[in-house]
């Protein structure tokens, strides 16, 4: 087990740690910007140490301040919890090259699953299904016409660097494509410095289903069943469930089965999410995954049972998971 663990973030993700390390004896030390010099995860943890000015970019987001904070509390790893620079490939290298344990995946897998479109490359060559569409980056106009005549309308044009729903178009007839792809562009440019968008069939009435996996560096993957996501507002999820209402027995084993497929191709360690649009036919198809911890994971702790950070933090000790599949049972909703 780990015997000390610096915590990247800040606020209630920040706190989520902390508690699950206290509880396991572990010695915490939080970061700060000057904003957050009264907040409760500078508290709670057992050493505190400014890191930057309130903006983000010069604290939270600062990779030497960072690093310099675990290394001189003399940290054994450092988790990212979520958003700020959870899924930054290159923080989880840095962090490794700086001889300390990154409670996460491996940088190759973050980089590789967080491009949208070699993580569908990678699906299809895991028999993964992936939604009909373009598999390159979309670079003209004339070319967004070509390929939309051949995929059929409605599409959706969407960011490669993606995620949390920025980026992303709906076009359901030629006379909307010009500024759709325009506008796409522009908003991933914004977001993520990319303006790389690429372009697949929009699926109508889908359902968005993901499927919460773990696992460790001994090559064992399990998964925790599915949460259901299908409410939403701006393509930002507002109603998580925990089992779907929607999937057969049949389709959950499957739709399950594929998540942990994939995981074990892309060379996958540690806690992730596989995401998943379900349509009105029963088909699924791959979308994306979150190499880290979701904001929504405490909805899959409240029907297993177990603590996700806890295994996270036992994973990359080194530990093995401690259960099988076949333990892994659902209980209530």
């Amino acid at each position: 087990m780990l015997d000390k663990i610096l915590v990247a973030n800040r606020g209630e993700i920040a706190v989520r740690i902390l508690r699950t390390c206290k509880r396991l004896g572990i010695q915490t030390v939080a970061v700060h910007s000057e904003a957050d010099r009264h907040s409760l995860h500078k508290q709670m943890a057992d050493e505190a140490v400014l890191i930057g000015p309130s903006p983000a970019r010069e604290s939270y987001l600062n990779i030497d301040r960072i690093l310099e904070a675990a290394l001189k509390t003399k940290c054994h790893a450092i988790h990212p919890g979520y958003g700020f620079l959870s899924e930054n490939a290159e923080f989880a290298r840095r962090v490794q090259s700086a001889g300390l344990i990154f409670i996460g995946p491996p940088p190759e897998a973050i980089a590789m699953m967080g491009d949208k479109l070699s993580a569908k490359e990678l699906s299809i060559s895991a028999g993964v299904p992936v939604i009909p569409g373009h598999m390159e980056a979309v670079s003209t106009e004339e070319d967004a016409f070509t390929i939309a005549e051949a995929i059929g309308y409605p599409l959706l044009f969407k960011a490669a660097a993606g995620g949390g729903g920025k980026g992303m178009r709906i076009v359901y007839q030629p006379g909307e494509l010009e500024a759709a792809f325009t506008a796409c562009r522009q908003e991933a440019r914004k977001a993520f410095g990319d303006g790389r968008v690429f372009i697949e069939r929009f699926i109508e009435k889908p359902r968005h289903i993901e499927v919460q996996i773990l696992a460790d560096t001994h090559g064992h993957i399990i998964h925790l069943g599915e949460r259901e996501c299908s409410i939403q507002r701006r393509h930002q999820k507002v109603l998580e469930e925990s089992p779907s209402p929607a999937l057969s027995s049949e389709n959950r084993t499957a739709i399950c089965q594929a998540a942990c497929i994939l995981a074990k191709k892309a060379g996958y360690i540690n806690a992730g999410t596989v995401e998943f649009i379900y349509d009105t036919h029963g088909s699924f198809y791959f979308l994306e995954m979150n190499t880290r911890l979701q904001v929504e994971h405490p909805v899959t702790e409240a029907v297993t049972g177990f603590d996700l950070v806890e295994q996270q933090i036992r994973i990359a000790s080194g530990e093995p998971l401690p259960f099988k599949q076949q333990d892994i049972v659902l209980n209530g909703w």
